[in-house]
């Protein structure tokens, strides 16, 4: 049942740690049906009725004193490596569960790391003629559409793998979690084959790497952050600057290693467009 809804996702996360902690059992919950015009989505759920009195005493003081140390405080000691630091550091945890709350996600991440050892111990050959793209008119004679994605799970050095999948862990658990695993596929899959078309038509077939996906799920947070922030799904505009000057130095050949710029920007310009795009499916659906 829920206790009580709040439109910040860090005050709903530090209440059902502070709950926990007083042996009330809560979790959080994100409510999409009706999140286009829901101002408090971020949902605190009580999972045994009878804790209501007591949850309803403790929630309210943490109403009237948000900020008291307190919460803080026994929310690190009651949960140390869970959901709230998690949360704040943008840890991978290992635990089963966090798994199931993102499988695809998880599934993206281990395929590029499988790809890369199997790469660095002697596959590389097997990995580049199965995985790369090919020229359209090869592709229309084999067949063998997956190229078309494939090439996001090849990188060729570890800086380049570790960039990448520091940003799609970060932002794709978030995307995962918000709007669920279908939705992060049809980002993932739209923006793997814009950004390695797009690359491919402009630069030939040698290339890989997860950079275009990355992108498009850094526009994506951008604009539904930008469109409607009471989602509560938002990237920090430090974050957002780095990474578009990180694209204008590709393009300017100032840095130390060869950009696939065309996929970064198709990328990018892929995810603003599926923003856009769940914002105006919500609308409808709404009105």
């Amino acid at each position: 049942m829920q206790l009580v809804a709040f439109n910040r996702e860090n005050a709903a996360r530090l209440l059902v740690s502070y709950l926990n902690s007083q042996k009330v059992a809560a979790k959080y919950a994100f409510d999409t049906t009706d999140s286009d015009h829901n101002s408090m989505p971020h949902q605190v759920l009580l999972s045994d009725p009878e804790q209501f009195t007591l949850a309803k005493h403790l929630c309210e003081e943490f109403i009237a004193d948000p900020q008291n140390p307190k919460y803080q405080n026994l929310a690190w000691q009651s949960d140390p490596v869970g959901n709230l630091s998690d949360k704040t550091l943008g840890l991978p945890s290992l635990k089963l569960s966090a798994v199931k709350q993102s499988p695809l996600t998880w599934l993206v991440l281990v395929c590029c790391l499988t790809v890369y050892i199997l790469s660095v111990f002697g596959a590389f050959g097997w990995v580049r003629s199965t995985l790369t793209i090919q020229d359209l008119g090869l592709l229309l004679e084999s067949g063998q559409w997956w190229r078309v994605i494939t090439p996001a799970f090849i990188h060729f050095s570890e800086i380049h793998l570790v960039f990448n999948l520091l940003w799609w862990w970060y932002l794709g658990r978030q995307i995962e979690a918000k709007f669920g695993t279908s939705a992060l596929l049809m980002i993932f899959a739209v923006s793997a084959i814009v950004s390695n078309i797009g690359q491919l038509l402009v630069s030939g077939p040698n290339f890989g790497g997860l950079s275009g996906v990355v992108y498009a799920v850094v526009g994506f947070v951008w604009w539904i952050g930008w469109l409607r922030p009471k989602w509560g799904l938002r990237l920090p505009n430090a974050m957002i600057g780095f990474l578009l000057v990180w694209l204008i130095l590709g393009y300017a050949d100032l840095l130390w290693v060869s950009m696939a710029n065309t996929a970064h920007t198709a990328g990018l310009i892929s995810g603003c467009a599926l923003a856009w795009w769940f914002v105006r499916i919500g609308d409808k659906r709404k009105s």
